[in-house]
């Protein structure tokens, strides 16, 4: 089984007050430099980064990619990152760069996979609720390249929702520090300690 990732870092930080949230600091690296760890922890043939390039050392060897233009949401990232991809993996890992635990996240991802029923697209943790959390699954590349090729113009603005909408995708419940994300400085704060 081969897997691929891309990890969504091209997001404005305004709940941040505008700071680059793959820069922004935990247990010691970067938010990006966990979620790139944990992609390549997983076995990851490779890894793309859809967002500015921060020029952090710690994520050397990963390619990047920008949604045009800039800042015009997730799903654009999405199919910036498919659209120049050039192998075709069996599998496609997203995570957001913004996640407190990737590594969790990845592990449950891997570990309910094989779970999944043969007609399925692909997997997401979801929250306590129920509520798919897109940016953080695995999904079978070709269906996600086809549904990108398919959204409207590039996904510009779009919600991931609308790149998902016709693929078949379990929701799994996760751990709330599985899915935990960094938005503001309170989150920050909140989960500081915890890794």
């Amino acid at each position: 089984m081969s897997i691929t990732a891309v990890i969504l870092a091209g997001g404005r930080g305004s709940r941040l007050g505008g700071a680059d949230k793959a820069r922004v600091r935990i247990g010691g690296a970067t938010l990006l430099s966990r979620a790139v760890s944990a992609a390549r922890d997983a076995g990851c043939t490779s890894v793309t980064v859809a967002g500015p390039d921060p020029a952090d050392p710690a994520v050397a060897g990963v390619a990047w990619v920008r949604e045009d233009p800039p800042f015009t949401g997730p799903a654009a990232a999405l199919v910036a990152v498919l659209g120049t991809a050039a192998a075709e993996t069996d599998w496609t890992l997203v995570l957001a760069c913004d996640l407190v635990r990737p590594d969790l996240a990845v592990q449950q991802l891997l570990r309910d996979l094989p779970l999944l029923p043969a007609d399925t697209d692909g997997l997401c943790l979801a929250d306590a609720s129920g509520r798919p959390q897109w940016l953080t699954g695995i999904y079978r590349t070709r269906p996600l390249r086809e549904a990108a090729s398919a959204i409207p113009d590039a996904g510009r603005d779009a919600a991931v929702r609308a790149l998902m909408d016709d693929l078949a995708i379990a929701a799994v419940r996760a751990a709330p520090e599985a899915i935990a994300d960094i938005d503001t400085w309170d989150d920050l704060r909140e989960w500081e300690g915890t890794v």
